[in-house]
């Protein structure tokens, strides 16, 4: 039996608010309520890992140096605050429109459950009692490949565009998350 739960998170529009290929610190900024979720989950004793697509790597819009300069700048913003990110596991490849070596169908690419199961046995994960919050259908569509136990659909539109979602909860505020 596996030992620990996690809070799976999508970053660009659950941990940041969603810009076009967020790739500079001083474009990155903090979705309202975040720090309270991240704290809140870690304090009842889940991991809490990323998973992000990243195909603007892919696309040449930036590079992976630019990717884990954020990303460790994310993360010793959030450590300063006491929240220890377990791991971010992110995919550079897009099957369309990746340059070179990018250019690929990854099974780490969401709606691919790649990146959640690397993270199951690199972990010791158990999928029954953790969580994953995304933004996007293909999240949700990764999540529930993997056998995420719940599948949690951000919507702060608040719009009936994802009547058809394969969510098992649609939020419209990050708060929310805290109350199920």
């Amino acid at each position: 039996m596996s030992e620990f739960k996690a809070l799976f998170l999508d970053r660009d529009g659950v941990i940041n608010v969603e810009k076009n290929y967020v790739y500079r610190i001083e474009d990155f900024e903090f979705m309202d309520g975040i720090l309270d979720v991240l704290g809140y989950f870690q304090e009842q004793g889940y991991l809490l890992i990323v998973i992000t697509n990243q195909a603007g790597i892919g696309r040449g819009y930036y590079t992976e140096d630019d990717f884990n300069r954020l990303n460790d700048w994310m993360i010793q913003q959030l450590a300063d605050k006491g929240i220890h990110i377990t791991q971010v596991y992110y995919c550079p490849y897009h099957p369309e429109h990746g340059i070179g070596s990018y250019k690929q169908d990854s099974f780490d690419r969401k709606p691919n459950p790649g990146m959640l199961l690397k993270a199951v046995r690199e972990y010791d994960i158990n999928l029954d009692s953790s969580i994953l919050i995304g933004d996007k259908e293909s999240d949700i569509q990764a999540g529930k490949k993997a056998g995420v136990n719940k599948n949690v659909l951000l919507n702060q539109q608040n719009d009936n565009h994802n009547k058809s979602s394969l969510a098992d909860v649609i939020i419209h505020s990050l708060m929310q998350i805290i109350d199920l």
